[in-house]
């Protein structure tokens, strides 16, 4: 499948030559896809390709100066070429035809410096290369261990999925190759007592093969304890308390109530609150955050879907908000640089600004330290949902427990489910001590416009901070 990428790159660039005779600016991405879910639960053993995949296919994007349009397609050879050519140039005069009587949006040529890339993360073992058999019986065992760990285990299931990705990106001036592979892992377990039944998820996920399942055994044992606790827990008494974040904890309020709202397509549209605080205090100064590719989680690609070579972008910097994530168009909007954040669901859907591996940078604390400090409050555990609000800047997130602290010390009372709200800059404001190493989870992915979805990642350390609990 990968090769076919190799055999259409010579009619590819002929494509761009002849679109340049027409336009200012011309370039394709072509998109190859391998992907498969291996799942052992009650119900059996599922083998399938998992929803959600890319596909395989090229899209072309052209500027003229006025208008910008693209075109994707699955088929392609040299004879196509003059169609392919008809079609831009239809699309972009309906486009601008439509606009008619409308003040358009300024949208400057993109920046084409030249650029070569050819470059492959790296695994260990490929799934696809161990084999059906090997990974169901790996499953196999996993379910059977948490199953065996107490008789209060009314069901379990483990699962494992991968995503090899190759993406070609060619202008005038880019060539840009790069294959990448990333596999995600899940234990989950549902404990019972009497008509009350309680689930935990336990996910891990790296930027490689089938080593992730040894990374599983890990999983197996905490989900089934934490199970097992959840039977025994009780409702919160809202109020506002010191909080210690674990780090899928902060991820999840580092990509919910804040990474969306400086996403800068919505500063394009007038509907992020972000974009009126740039260069102002917007956390404690022990926070500093990142997006990018200068960690290795499941997001990482070295250039987005727009040809823009990616990095690390520090949107936050101790305390102070300097920047947004941009796609290539926004950017040119704006009149900054893109971010290397332009990413699409597949080559059939358009590109936005959308994050990929962010998380909060550590501290100098210890996890010890962290619970000593604490009269009285909780350690958030096992995030379970969030939303954004970029207009508002609110919280709206859900963790499964809530581990109380009193005096220094863990008392051992449990408390779930407890949601998060209050108003962003309060929470990051409030944050008085980070642990040493933030650590990231990719195990989940994001959904924007018309619910298309990527993979992300997001983290950081244990984070200290008053948080309105409920």
């Amino acid at each position: 499948m990968f090769e076919m990428i190799d055999r259409v790159k010579p009619g590819l660039q002929k494509l761009i030559s002849a679109l340049r005779k027409s336009y200012d600016y011309a370039s394709v991405l072509a998109v190859a896809d391998s992907s498969r879910l291996w799942s052992v639960s009650r119900s059996g053993v599922n083998i399938a390709v998992p929803g959600r995949c890319g596909g395989t296919g090229f899209v072309v994007r052209v500027f003229d100066g006025v208008g910008c349009a693209e075109y994707s397609f699955n088929e392609f050879s040299e004879e196509k070429i003059p169609e392919i050519c008809a079609v831009v140039a239809r699309r972009l005069e309906e486009q601008n035809q439509a606009l008619e009587g409308f003040a358009p949006l300024p949208t400057p040529v993109p920046a084409d410096e030249p650029a070569e890339l050819k470059k492959e993360s790296a695994f260990q073992i490929h799934p696809r290369e161990l084999g059906d058999e090997a990974i169901v019986t790996k499953l196999t065992a996993l379910r059977e261990k948490i199953l065996s760990y107490d008789e209060r285990i009314l069901d379990a299931q483990a699962s494992v999925s991968y995503r090899s990705c190759r993406k070609l990106f060619l202008s005038q001036h880019r060539d840009l190759d790069q294959t990448v592979t990333w596999t995600t892992g899940s234990v989950l377990a549902l404990a019972s007592r009497g008509q009350e039944i309680k689930m935990a998820y336990h996910p891990c996920s790296i930027l490689g093969g089938a080593e992730v399942l040894e990374e599983m055994d890990a999983g197996v044992e905490k989900v089934a304890r934490d199970a097992l606790e959840l039977l025994e827990s009780q409702p919160i008494q809202p109020g506002e308390y010191e909080c210690i974040c674990d780090p899928d904890t902060t991820g999840m309020i580092v990509h919910e109530a804040f990474g969306h709202g400086v996403e800068m397509d919505m500063f394009v549209k007038d509907r992020a609150l972000a974009q009126e605080f740039v260069g102002e205090y917007v956390a404690s100064p022990l926070v500093t955050m990142h997006d990018g590719s200068a960690v290795e989680q499941t997001a990482t690609a070295f250039f987005d879907d727009e040809g823009t070579l990616t990095g690390d972008t520090i949107v936050i910097d101790k305390g102070v908000l300097k920047t947004g994530m941009c796609d290539a168009l926004s950017a040119a909007r704006l009149g900054v640089a893109p971010t290397g954040n332009g990413r699409r669901e597949s080559y059939e859907r358009k590109a936005y600004t959308r994050m990929t591996n962010t998380y909060f940078q550590g501290g100098s604390a210890t996890v010890e330290e962290m619970i000593a400090s604490v009269e009285q409050g909780y350690l958030l555990e096992m995030p379970s949902s969030g939303m954004e609000d970029p207009k508002n800047w609110g919280i709206q997130c859900m963790v499964t427990t809530a581990r109380e602290v009193r005096n220094g010390k863990l008392t051992g009372k449990l408390f779930s489910p407890i949601v998060l709200t209050g108003y962003v800059p309060d929470l990051l404001k409030s944050v008085t001590m980070m642990s040493r190493t933030p650590e990231l989870s990719g195990s989940g992915m994001c959904g924007k416009g018309y619910k298309e979805w990527v993979k992300v990642s997001d983290g950081g350390p244990y984070m200290k901070a008053r948080i309105r609990l409920g």
